[in-house]
């Protein structure tokens, strides 16, 4: 069973950064992705960011240029890097494992953590 724990959530202004972490426990197959997801008040949960476990990425044309997303094997952790936050961005974010960029496609959700930019 894998167990996924977001952290890093805050309330920041308009062009400041932050860095959400998602602790990883659990087996995790190598021919899944870790991926990172979010859903604003009153909107469907829509994809951010995927990282394969073999390397490589995809960042969501909305964040492209602004957002990376990265890992730690070491410390079982998957990051992702937000710079340049717009009121926008402003959601709870989801760490999740599966592949592809369908939102249907990822299960072992966490709690998620908020993310609120001010103007």
């Amino acid at each position: 069973q894998v167990h996924l724990v977001e952290s890093g959530g805050g309330l920041v202004q308009a062009g400041d950064s932050l860095r959400l972490s998602c602790a990883v426990s659990g087996r995790t197959y190598t021919s899944n992705a870790m991926g990172w997801f979010r859903q604003a008040p009153g909107k469907e949960r829509e994809f951010v960011a995927t990282m394969p476990w073999r390397g490589g990425s995809t960042i969501a044309d909305s964040v492209k240029g602004r957002f990376t997303i990265s890992r730690d094997n070491a410390k079982n952790t998957v990051y992702l890097q937000m710079n340049s936050l717009k009121p926008e961005d402003t959601a709870v974010y989801y760490c999740a494992v599966g592949r592809g960029i369908d939102v249907a496609d990822y299960g072992n959700w966490g709690q998620g953590t908020q993310v609120t930019v001010s103007s």
